[in-house]
């Protein structure tokens, strides 16, 4: 198995914190994600993004300026709603993820 397909939830998760706290868009994801490690081509990220956008958590804009066209990503309620619920799921993994650890690492 690559270890990528483990990290497609948590790449959808940071769209829609970041989408959640200013408008996105996809290079700017790809950079952003960039830092985390996370090393996406706009062939991996676009298909998210719309795939998101398709699913109703996010609604799209395209803005043109001068000879650049981009296309901005918003959350939508239904977004938050799901992001919400996503960061109680992912606090209860991670406490029980370090718990596990901690308890490994005890002599």
């Amino acid at each position: 198995m690559d270890d990528r397909d483990l990290y497609a939830g948590l790449i959808r998760l940071h769209l829609l914190h970041h989408a959640a706290e200013a408008p996105i868009y996809g290079q700017a994801m790809i950079d952003e994600l960039a830092h985390h490690g996370y090393q996406l081509s706009p062939g991996t990220l676009y298909p998210v993004l719309h795939g998101l956008e398709k699913k109703g958590y996010l609604t799209s804009t395209q803005i043109t300026t001068g000879k650049l066209n981009r296309r901005f990503y918003r959350i939508t309620p239904q977004g938050r709603r799901a992001l919400k619920g996503a960061k109680r799921k992912v606090q209860e993994l991670f406490g029980e993820l370090f718990h596990q650890t901690a308890q490994e690492s005890r002599p």
